[in-house]
């Protein structure tokens, strides 16, 4: 994984660009790949790139240009199929000098066009710029595991993995986009095409971006095909050759790799899995623990570990820990992002790089096999809807009585989100299950909830279909795969997720929903198949997932740190009512009511005002 960026121009303007901002973006990019910085280009664009070395480590400097036709290419990831498309461009003339995975790029382009992104596996962020039609491509992967925002204006098209790396090309003061901010605080996350300011845009998961003298031209040239399944053999041993391959093709590196374990069945899984295909490599996990008993779930990741026979490395998380670090991945990242496990991946991403470059982790398992409780609660939920309007205002009042609890996704939690928004439709009340700030709270603050658009593909006709899809490409896509990104690159640490790699997910998209969810048990086929590695007792372990004790922690050790932070002025500045966010913390503090996930996403917009602030907007 790297990091990339460059400026493009298209017609008449390239007399009045400076290209010199490139090399500034490189820099700001640089905690993302120490292993070179290059930057190249020609009389209408340059490109630039800082590298992690993960395959071809004697090679790989980029941007790559094709000398022939021009065509330059700039990429941030990992194609896993490269072997596979090195070998088909062979075949048709091309000569590919280097001997990395992205080296297939130009090549590839030049044979299908714009469509050449169809034909890559991988994680990837990427750059096309053909100067003999004067346009630009820029494209994401299926999953939106790697970034990619851009800006567009005068015939002027500038781009980054990151958004503070792109504000190195642009003037300061730029404009906060006061509708994007609030469905961040809504979401927790900006989903594409929104960011944190008007005029840069996030490129989306699966997405290609193609600008010329005629504008811009957006295309998803891939959607999670559930309506339209691959595969036909949905055996447990299908899966296993296709799980495996793919955990083998993620570990094909150069360089040491290691994993982050949980104790949860899906990072066990690739964990044995992984131990299975690379008997001789020595192997090391890394997991999160916290001192806070219901949070920690050290001791299940050792257990998988002893048997795996891996080394085991805990990382401990504390509270002191979290201003400092919070601040420093705003300044890296640029954007604020609501997820309370941010920091403690960066803690173990910053152990981790200290062993290895590469990682495997379990993202994207729940939204593909439905691990998440939040799928048969909301079947329920269409039951409970049914019941009468008045009997449901009793029950609610009896549940919003009960006192909050600091302990781990507690009854109490649980069933306050599960009464709320009990007249909305299955979608809408999933996401607002999922939110951060709900409407009525933002509303309280004197903000107006922003309206989040959606749909779901032609053919899904269940409501667990649409809660999983929504869920891949806007909590994973944009959320959960965000803060592995930004978590882990502070480091120059990648991350790979084998449960992402598209036969998988292919395969994921042919079980029948009784292989999904029976009951309250989720994940039924992927559990089924776990047993092929695991002890029972970790496969069917009560699902607890990665939390962090904010709730208490804001009650003591970062009480004093978060009155500061929401005492910031931006806040009155996006129209917030400072004075219902003074009562919203009282609140907190008095045990009347659980705010803790709304106040984190506060609190994370209240450091990214402040650096933005330092920068001059």
């Amino acid at each position: 994984m790297c990091g990339i960026c460059g400026i493009a121009v298209l017609g008449a303007a390239q007399h009045d660009v400076n290209f010199e901002p490139v090399a500034a973006m490189v820099a700001r990019l640089s905690h993302r790949g120490p292993d070179g910085e290059w930057t190249t280009g020609d009389a209408s664009a340059h490109f630039g790139m800082a590298r992690l070395a993960i395959r071809g480590l004697d090679s790989g400097v980029q941007p790559i240009v094709e000398p022939d036709s021009g065509v330059m290419v700039v990429c941030n990831g990992e194609i896993d199929n490269h072997q596979a498309l090195r070998a088909f461009l062979e075949e048709r003339g091309h000569r590919i000098e280097q001997d990395t995975d992205v080296a297939v790029l130009p090549g590839l382009y030049l044979e299908l066009g714009e469509a050449f992104v169809e034909r890559l596996a991988g994680a990837y962020a990427l750059a096309v710029w053909d100067p003999r039609e004067r346009k630009i491509l820029l494209a994401r992967d299926r999953s939106g595991e790697r970034p990619l925002f851009f800006r567009y204006e005068h015939g002027v098209v500038r781009f980054a993995s990151q958004i503070a790396a792109l504000t190195a090309s642009l003037p300061d003061g730029l404009a906060w986009d006061g509708a994007a901010l609030r469905r961040y605080l809504q979401l927790g996350h900006f989903p594409a095409p929104d960011s944190p300011y008007t005029g840069i845009h996030k490129v989306g998961p699966a997405e290609t971006i193609v600008i010329d003298a005629d504008g811009l031209r957006r295309e998803r040239y891939w959607r999670w095909p559930r309506a339209v399944p691959v595969p036909t053999d949905t055996s447990l041993d299908a899966f296993d050759a296709v799980f495996r391959a793919a955990v083998f093709r993620q570990t094909e590196v150069d360089v040491p790799f290691g994993l982050f374990l949980s104790g949860g069945v899906d990072s066990s899984l690739i964990s044995a899995v992984a131990k299975s295909l690379r008997p001789d490599k020595p192997l090391t996990a890394y997991g999160l623990r916290f001192s806070e008993d219901s949070y920690d779930e050290g001791q299940f990741a050792e257990q998988v570990a002893r048997q795996l026979d891996i080394d085991y490395v805990p990382v401990w998380v504390k509270p002191e820990d979290v201003p400092g670090l919070l601040a420093e991945l705003i300044a890296t990242a640029g954007e604020p992002l609501a997820d309370p496990a941010w920091v403690p991946t960066a803690l173990l991403s910053r152990r981790a790089a200290r062993d290895i470059r590469i990682s495997l982790s379990g993202e994207g398992a729940d939204e593909l096999f439905a691990g998440y409780p939040t799928y048969f609660g909301a079947g329920i939920a269409e039951g409970y809807s049914r019941l009468p309007g008045g009997l449901r205002r009793v029950i609610r009042q009896a549940v919003d009585r009960w006192p909050p609890s600091d302990k781990k996704v507690t009854l109490s939690f649980l069933l306050k989100r599960f009464v709320q928004g009990d007249e909305l439709d299955g979608l809408a009340r999933h996401v607002l299950w999922t939110s951060s700030v709900p409407p009525a709270l933002l509303k309280r603050l004197g903000l107006e909830p922003e309206p989040w658009a959606w749909t779901a593909p032609t053919g899904e006709n269940t409501l667990l279909d649409r809660l999983q899809h929504y869920d891949l490409e806007r909590p994973l896509a944009e959320g959960l795969l965000t803060k592995a990104d930004r978590a882990s690159m502070l480091s120059a640490l990648e991350l790979r997720a084998p449960f992402l790699d598209p036969e998988v997910m292919d395969f994921a998209a042919a079980l029948p929903p009784k292989e999904r969810v029976q009951g309250i048990e989720t994940k039924v086929f992927l559990k089924r198949y776990a047993e092929r590695y695991l002890p029972k007792d970790i496969v069917y372990r009560k699902k607890r997932g990665l939390s962090v004790p904010i709730g208490a922690w804001l009650r003591g050790p970062l009480r004093a740190w978060a009155e500061t932070t929401l005492a910031h002025p931006g806040f009155g500045r996006l129209g917030v009512d400072t004075r219902a966010l003074r009562e919203v913390f009282d609140e907190h503090q008095r045990r009347t009511a659980d705010h803790a996930r709304a106040l984190w996403a506060l609190l994370v917009l209240g450091e990214w005002l402040a650096w933005a602030e330092r920068r001059g907007e």
